[in-house]
């Protein structure tokens, strides 16, 4: 995956003089948004901790503060979230989806299923240190029944790493079996194959269904299954196929609809960044024949939208 991301470390960085942008940018009357933006955009996410660690040992001034205090709405959001590490930004999505009334659902399903087993171990630490609570103990206070038991599984991070040719017809068949083969859904099957299995693995098992059974395993799971673990088991799925291809189909969602998810069109944008943005536009062009670059033309505005175009990297 080395190298597929839009946004690289920046070549001749210099801390410092980043830093001293920075304030310049923000000193005096009026702020110089377009040099934060540009300078911020073009920076890896390391690169922009220096500059934080810089610029408060220079101006004894905590960098994310500072550009609180100098910005507002969707162009500070989209700022903060490019200036958190990256754990600790998924940390903090997965916080505030779960804090207050209402659980964002979107957010657990989106992470837990795309993040690696190593991102997830990951995460459940800096959860721990940053928030101050165990991340399974609040997903399970927010969550019941067969998608909490996927969420679960997920959490643990320790899918297979290989493909077992001896299990994928059986695999076909029991998935098989416990959906369309029978009158009612045995759930705890598809959990325990979708949650498991290494990814090769599970997209030798789907071909093996489509043969088996006519129809994709995508249809079987939306004819047996309801609400969020039909969300959560389809986002499996789609992430054992292409994670880019997920994205790609998530940043279409986010968009093509009155009033754009800004949420997760900021939270795709920074997270995927320096991963896979680049696969993710080539996806988005061929699935829907328009460029991930000019959709997000179409649908945002202002230095917000300048910075996910920085993000995009390019228009397919």
């Amino acid at each position: 995956m080395a190298g597929r991301g839009s946004v690289r470390p920046f070549v001749n960085f210099d801390a410092k003089k980043d830093a001293e942008l920075l304030r310049k940018a923000m000193k005096g009357i009026g702020t110089d948004e377009d040099a934060i933006l540009m300078l911020l955009a073009a920076r890896s996410n390391d690169q922009r901790q220096q500059i934080k660690s810089v610029y408060k040992k220079a101006y004894g001034k905590d960098l994310v503060s500072a550009l609180k205090s100098e910005l507002g709405g969707l162009f500070e959001g989209i700022i903060v979230a490019l200036m958190t590490p990256p754990t600790s930004y998924d940390a903090s999505q997965l916080q505030k989806a779960l804090k207050g009334a209402g659980t964002d659902d979107n957010v657990l399903i989106e992470i837990l299923a795309s993040r690696t087993g190593e991102q997830i171990k990951d995460i459940i630490k800096v959860y721990k240190k940053d928030c101050g609570g165990k991340l399974e103990k609040d997903i399970c206070g927010d969550t019941s029944g067969h998608y909490q038991r996927l969420l679960v599984i997920l959490l643990q991070g320790s899918r297979e790493t290989d493909i077992d040719e001896s299990k994928i017809e059986k695999d076909a068949k029991d998935l098989y079996a416990a959906g369309e083969g029978k009158f009612g859904t045995d759930e705890d099957e598809f959990i325990t194959i979708l949650g498991n299995r290494s990814t090769e693995h599970l997209r030798k098992v789907f071909d093996a269904y489509r043969k088996l059974s006519g129809s994709d395993i995508e249809d079987s799971i939306k004819s047996e299954t309801t609400g969020n673990l039909e969300k959560l088991l389809l986002a499996v799925v789609k992430c054992a196929q292409s994670v880019p291809g997920y994205f790609a189909e998530a940043l279409y969602g986010s968009m093509r609809r009155a009033g754009t998810d800004d949420e997760t069109l900021m939270r795709i944008m920074v997270s995927r960044s320096e991963v896979d943005m680049l696969d993710i536009r080539a996806s988005y062009k061929k699935t829907y024949g328009v460029s991930l670059y000019s959709t997000i033309q179409e649908d945002t505005t202002g230095d917000y939208q300048k910075t996910l175009l920085y993000l995009c990297g390019g228009d397919d």
